[in-house]
């Protein structure tokens, strides 16, 4: 196994919204104090935690300002554990923590490691030995009468403790620190208790300081988005809606809600759709935190990745889709889909993109169901109909259009729209005899014979 130890020395600052806050008088009067919070270090780091769920399912918290990352079994997906870290010390940054880090076989020996700033890989037991025995006696979490013997027998460097007999060490200065010493070392098992990624997804954020414009949320909004993809990947999840609760210091708060065109666990995919709500959105009050939820989710499906599988270039359709709606307004992006009619002026209109079910076309859930497109049962339909049919010459019984038109399909009989004869701007009842006709100029035309003579209705691509 390999450990990538994680150590946020300046948790408890960086958990604190940090406020401005009363200073204190005396020597340093421009010295700013701040309140600890255990609730919000537990917090952070329970979200520091979920989102790394992102490269290892396998997580451990220590408290109260560590994260142990199982990265051994996730070397080939990510490249080697150069990628990894690069990745996990990006992300880190990104959400503005202080990181220091180490990589050791043993649990124990990469969390003390990573509190002394080691910052290296140490993928041997012989090289964690080594840089383990360089650290300090001072190990954090070890008992202040422990580290006082120690320094009134002369040993500065756990690599001399080492050294001395463990029986005679057990006696001085107890069990406790003498076991940690073999589990640093590898010479005692120490399982971890593993992170449980929670059953729902809700976390909440408070702002350094009031916001009044919202396109400066998408930093804070980054943190909740950045922990709600690593909850999706350590749960095998995908989102389709969430909500995102501004609350304001004064008046009720304010719900963002953003739908997915299909469902998804990609944090780029979130924030630039977060970006574009944003950009629209008018405050009526400053906001002073952010709340995530995710209100639907769907089990990720399994699927195997192609030999030879190449990235799609750009956002793909249903991204790119997503955000125009998020960007133009509810209802303004809109798709061309068929009704149940069988006029063929009144067989298309347009709907609302759905995006409960990334479905845009009735079309379809009819291919679905039946294995058949509907160009497919209607293979003499064309592409582009006219607005409104174009009355045709005849000459000799046969009609005419840049020349006599042959036609090439017998006639398909269409009686249909009884129900609506007599409304205002409605189509009425129709009684056609449709045919697939071409000019000399070898263009295909789609005609209809009625009682009023011959008709130009569409034109085949």
């Amino acid at each position: 196994m390999l450990w990538l130890a994680l150590h946020f020395p300046l948790l408890p600052l960086e958990a604190l919204p940090l406020r401005q806050s009363p200073t204190a008088l005396g020597l340093q009067p421009g010295l700013s104090v701040f309140e600890r919070c255990e609730a919000r270090e537990k917090q952070a780091l329970e979200n520091l935690a979920c989102w790394a769920g992102r490269f290892t399912p396998t997580i451990s918290m220590v408290s109260p300002e560590s994260l142990l990352l199982e990265i051994g079994g996730c070397l080939r997906l990510f490249g080697g554990a150069e990628a990894i870290i690069t990745a996990v010390l990006a992300g880190c940054a990104e959400q503005s923590y202080s990181t220091r880090w180490a990589v050791a076989p043993t649990p124990l020996g990469a969390g003390w490691l990573a509190r002394f700033g080691a910052n290296r890989i140490n993928p041997e037991p012989a090289a964690m030995h080594s840089a383990l025995a360089a650290l300090p006696c001072a190990v954090p979490g070890w008992p202040d009468e422990v580290t006082n013997r120690l320094e009134s027998f002369g040993l500065q460097r756990l690599g001399d403790l080492r050294q001395l007999p463990g029986a005679g060490l057990r006696r001085r200065i107890g069990n406790g620190p003498v076991d940690d010493l073999l589990r640093a070392w590898g010479d005692l098992p120490d399982p971890q208790k593993s992170f449980v990624f929670p059953e729902s997804f809700a976390i909440a954020i408070e702002l350094p300081s009031r916001v009044e414009h919202a396109e400066a949320l998408v930093f804070a909004g980054q943190r909740l988005f950045a922990a709600l993809a690593g909850w999706l990947h350590g749960r095998q999840l995908l989102v389709r809606r969430c909500s995102l609760q501004l609350t304001h210091d004064d008046g009720p708060p304010t719900s963002l809600a953003l739908n997915f065109a299909e469902p998804a666990a990609d944090e780029g995919r979130f924030v630039r759709l977060l970006r574009e709500h944003l950009s629209r959105l008018h405050l009526t009050a400053p906001v002073e935190a952010l709340r995530l939820q995710a209100d639907e989710l769907v089990a990720k499906p399994g699927a195997s990745a192609h030999l030879f599988e190449q990235a799609t270039a750009g956002e793909g359709t249903l991204a790119c889709l997503e955000r125009l709606r998020a960007r133009l307004g509810e209802g303004a992006v809109q798709a061309l889909g068929e009704m149940a009619d069988y006029r063929p002026e009144c067989a298309t209109g347009m709907r609302e993109v759905d995006f409960n079910f990334g479905r845009f076309f009735r079309s379809t859930v009819e291919t679905q169901k039946t294995g058949k497109s509907a160009a497919e049962s209607h293979p003499s339909r064309p592409l582009w109909l006219l607005p409104t049919p174009q009355a045709l010459a005849e000459r000799a019984g046969s009609p005419q259009w840049h020349g006599p038109l042959k036609l090439l399909s017998r006639a398909e009989r269409l009686e249909s729209g009884w129900w609506d004869e007599g409304e205002g701007g409605a189509t009425g009842d129709v009684r056609r005899d449709y045919f697939v006709a071409r000019n000399p100029l070898g263009q295909w035309a789609w005609v209809f014979r009625n009682a009023d003579g011959w008709f130009l209705h569409g034109l085949f691509a």
